[in-house]
């Protein structure tokens, strides 16, 4: 059964999602010492793509890895299309949610076709089908990276590893990619093209995209929400409107004026003693 209708409309796809593709309830989990999460609560549904942001050590990564099973939340519960992600075996996790890391391991002797290939891993049994290599192919057109199909990765440059790494997520033909700083190492026009890759994803296949941020900016003009934390906690959660000058400064600790520029929003940092504070020091 199909998990979403849809309709073409004169301005693209429009898409109504029958369910929840995402569903956090009252997730925590602490080390010994230390509450990194603290009763997170949102809820995703197909084709939108989320950013969660947050200050060094809000809980960011520690919360992709509790969506993905590989750390297990001391209370509450994750539902990846409506099933409990901890009662799912690895091979139909992988099935449902790529992962694109923060760090990675990009030193062993593979082609890119190769390395891409191996995000097909969770339907192959023995050796590669046609199937297998018509995605890949289809991937790495989509990303720009079919002229590479033979470098090798320890050849590449920082960004163009990255863009094989999403390749490879991508290639698992998701329907939920979860990524840690997906513009780590891509320059500005990388950067952009990435986003725009992840977001016409989301629109064309009903992907749902959540994506641990720093750049606010970037995130504000390529996701339909937003999960800011704050110490562990949901500060703010929904659409563009809970990205607010108060919740950034309470988030990151700084202050900023919001813009608009060609009508998209912008957050720029303010100096101190630039805006309402004619004294000249920060406040």
């Amino acid at each position: 059964m199909p998990v979403a209708e849809s309709t073409l409309t004169g301005e693209g796809l429009e898409i109504t999602w029958e369910r929840n593709a995402l569903e956090l309830e009252a997730v925590s989990f602490s080390y010994p010492s230390w509450d990194v999460l603290r009763g997170v609560t949102f809820r995703l549904r197909y084709g939108e793509v989320c950013s969660v942001l947050g200050n060094n050590g809000a809980g960011k990564t520690t919360l992709l890895k509790c969506i993905l099973g590989i750390l297990k939340p001391s209370d509450g519960v994750v539902l990846v299309e409506g099933d409990c992600a901890l009662s799912l075996r690895p091979t139909e996790r992988a099935r449902r949610m790529g992962y694109v890391p923060q760090r990675h391991d990009g030193h062993h002797r593979l082609t890119v076709f190769e390395a891409v290939l191996l995000g097909r891993k969770p339907y192959v049994n023995w050796s590669a089908g046609r199937r297998d290599l018509e995605v890949v192919e289809s991937v790495l057109g989509r990303l720009g990276l079919s002229h590479l199909s033979l470098r090798y990765t320890d050849e590449l440059s920082g960004g163009e590893l990255q863009k094989v790494i999403i390749a490879r997520a991508l290639a698992q033909e998701p329907r939920i990619i979860l990524l840690d700083e997906p513009t780590n190492n891509l320059d500005l026009r990388n950067q952009v093209e990435m986003m725009d890759i992840l977001r016409s994803e989301a629109r064309r296949s009903g992907l749902c995209v959540l994506s641990a941020i720093h750049d606010i900016n970037l995130a504000l003009r390529y996701s339909d929400k937003f999960v800011i934390l704050k110490d562990g906690r949901v500060q703010r959660w929904g659409g563009p409107e809970v990205v607010t000058e108060e919740a950034v400064e309470e988030a990151y600790g700084v202050r900023v004026k919001m813009v608009d520029l060609d009508g998209v929003r912008c957050c720029l940092p303010v100096a101190p003693g630039t805006s309402g504070n004619p004294g000249g020091k920060s406040q």
